[in-house]
Order: C-alpha cells, then structure tokens, then sequence
C-alpha cells in the first residue's frame, strides 16, 4: 500500500490507527479538528466542548486545512451534531465560518433568537450567500423571463431603436445577393414597444415557510427579488405556515424578506392559496408557484377544489416540492398526484433549472413534457 494511501486510512481511522502511518504537523491539525467533531476509537470523544475560544479555533483549522465544500459538511455537522446553535449565535464565530446555504438555513430558524448584538454580523452571513445564488442565476432569471414573455410581441413594423437584428437578418437570408455580398431587408422583425408600468404577465410565488423548506425559502426570496426586477412581470411573494404573509413590499431587499419570515410551525396550503386566488386579476395571464413538500395540515378537499377552479379559469399553477441543490426531496405524493392529475404539476426542481421552468410556464408549453425533456422528476 502507497504512503499516501496509508496516510489516508489514517485520517479517517484517527488516533486508533495510529501505528497505521505517522502525520505530518498538517495533518496532526486535520486530524484534530476531524476527532474534535467525529470522535473515533476510545481516544476520541473529548468533542469541541461550548468554550468559544476552542470552538473559535477549530473553526479557523478546518477552513485552513479542507475544502470549502468539506467545510460547510463539517459545519453543518457541528451545529447538529455538538449542539452548537448557541455559540453560532456570537459575532466572532459567524466570522469565523463559511457561509452556505445550509447556515443560512440554521441562522433563519434562530432568528429570533438572535441578540441584537450578533443580528448585524448574521445578516452579513445571509448577504453573502445571497449574494452568491445572485450572481449564479440572476441574470439567467431575467433573461430566460423576458424572453418568455415578449416571445408573443413580435412585429413585423418595429421602430428603428426595437428592430432585432439577428432574428430580422437571419429571416431574410433568403434574400442574400452574393454580388454584393449583402441582404436585401424586405422584414423588419423587432418587439413592441409597451409602457413602462405595464406588466405583461402575473407570478405569485407561494412558499412554505415550514422548517424543512428552509433552503428553498432562501432561493425563492432571491428569486423572487430577481423576477421583481422585471417591467413586464408582476411579482409577488406570500409565505405561509398555518397563517399567511404577504411580503411583496419587501422583495427589494431579499436578506431583510428572509429576516422577516418566521421558520416554524405548521403547513396550511389551502389557506394560502385562497389568499393567492384573490390577487388574480388576470387568470390567462397569471403563473401561482407553490413551494412546498406538500405535506398539507388545512384542509386537503379544499385545496384540490381551489387548484381546479385556478386552473378551469385559466391560470398556470406549478407545484414545487422543493427549490434546493440537496436532491430529491420528501414530500406527500399521493398529493402530488392529485394535484397533478388536475392540471397543477409538481416537480423536484433546482434553482438553475428554475428559470426555465419559469419561462415554460409563463409560455404555457406542456410543463409535464417539458420536464421529461429536461430530465426532471415529476411528482406523480
């Protein structure tokens, strides 16, 4: 067996193994922060103990000596594992640790517990994981968004300042004189021009604000603050447990939305979307997205009579059961199917696959087909 290898073994054996290989000052310091953590073998078990200090320094090895994304593992498990929710409360350790989705998630669920002192430093931790999904799926958001809804608008006549080139130029191809090497325009093709204040298209995003949904919470307020960047779109945000909020006021700024919702509780989706039918003004026009796992405590008869009114008039109901990069959610799926088998789909779906969900939504393209074209699971 190599050295390496014999070094490995010895890492995640720990101190047991000792007489398996001899570590390095480095991996001496892996290997505690490992032990502090995982324990391992009759000399492990001391854990990280609640000094800070201790804790403050473990934090400070294990982003020195690991992988960002072995980190935010080895975080998460320290929060659970040791009981730790406390101690992430104080300003010098939320410096001191890697933001991810998942602290986020953690910080959320304790905010109000969360002293004044500390409040600042835990929004900052919030900031920069949002800021991050920002700049993963913002601009593809938008993009995917606009496109879906100004596919509709095209003309024919457009003003000089809305003429798109590359469709106009690319449908008067035929029209190529080889002589001159130029096209000879005969269609303009561009959008129309629409008022400022006009939105074209209605979206409700409905999100359970349950514990277990924590990290879908977190990319739809992103989301959401996203699509209300958009003129042409309608946005608007209600979160939900047994009782419903509405926090559309708030998507300019999606940290202070997130501080806003109260993680928790239990799941009333009937109720919510009752509060969604009343803000439909326009039912062929409009796409109600429910975020949740579906594990409905209000009333499930009335909840599949309102999703088949909405859907009768016209409106685009999505169903999905989580909004995360985690993988395959749990959720009810007798409900799914229901839900599904009147017309509102669910699905497993991604934050980077969400934009295009979005825009085949909002084109009213079969979702069911678009899914199984696009390799998503379908909740039936």
């Amino acid at each position: 067996m190599t050295e390496e290898r014999l070094r490995r073994w010895r890492l995640l054996l720990g101190p047991s193994a000792e007489d398996v290989a001899q570590l390095g000052d480095d991996d001496q310091r892996r290997d505690g922060a490992l032990t502090g953590l995982y324990g391992g073998g009759s000399d492990r078990g001391a854990g990280l103990g609640a000094s800070s200090p201790q804790l403050h320094r473990w934090l400070g090895d294990v982003r020195k000596y690991f992988p960002t994304s072995v980190v935010q593992v080895m975080q998460r498990d320290a929060v659970e594992k040791l009981g730790l929710r406390q101690l992430l409360l104080e300003p010098e350790l939320l410096q001191s640790v890697e933001p991810d989705v998942n602290l986020v998630s953690t910080l959320l669920q304790l905010s109000r517990a969360i002293p004044a002192r500390t409040r600042d430093t835990a929004k900052a931790v919030v900031r920069k994981v949002v800021e991050d999904i920002e700049k993963r799926l913002k601009d593809r958001l938008v993009e995917a968004v606009r496109g879906a809804v100004d596919r509709s608008r095209r003309t024919r006549r457009p003003q000089l300042q809305d003429v798109d080139w590359a469709t106009t130029i690319k449908a008067n191809l035929k029209n190529y004189q080889p002589q001159h090497k130029t096209v000879i325009v005969e269609d303009l093709i561009g959008h129309r021009r629409r008022s400022r204040t006009a939105a074209m298209r209605d979206v409700i995003l409905l999100v359970d604000q349950s514990g277990s949904m924590a990290e879908s919470l977190v990319h739809a307020a992103v989301l959401g603050s996203a699509l209300a960047s958009i003129r042409s779109v309608s946005t608007r945000l209600v979160v939900f447990d047994t009782e419903v909020a509405d926090l559309t006021d708030q998507l300019s700024d999606p940290v202070d939305l997130l501080f806003s919702a109260q993680l928790g509780g239990g799941t009333d989706i009937n109720r919510a979307v009752a509060y969604a039918q009343t803000q439909v003004r326009r039912p062929t026009d409009t796409v109600i997205v429910i975020i949740s796992d579906l594990y409905e405590g209000g009333s499930e008869a009335e909840l599949q009579r309102r999703v088949r009114e909405l859907v009768a008039s016209g409106v685009t109901v999505v169903n999905l059961l989580a909004l995360t990069d985690s993988g395959t959610p749990a959720y009810d799926h007798e409900l799914a199917a229901k839900l599904s088998a009147l017309g509102a789909p669910a699905f497993a779906c991604t934050p980077d696959k969400f934009p295009e969900l979005l825009a085949a939504a909002l084109r009213k393209d079969d979702l069911t087909q678009w899914a199984e074209s696009e390799g998503i699971a379908t909740g039936r």
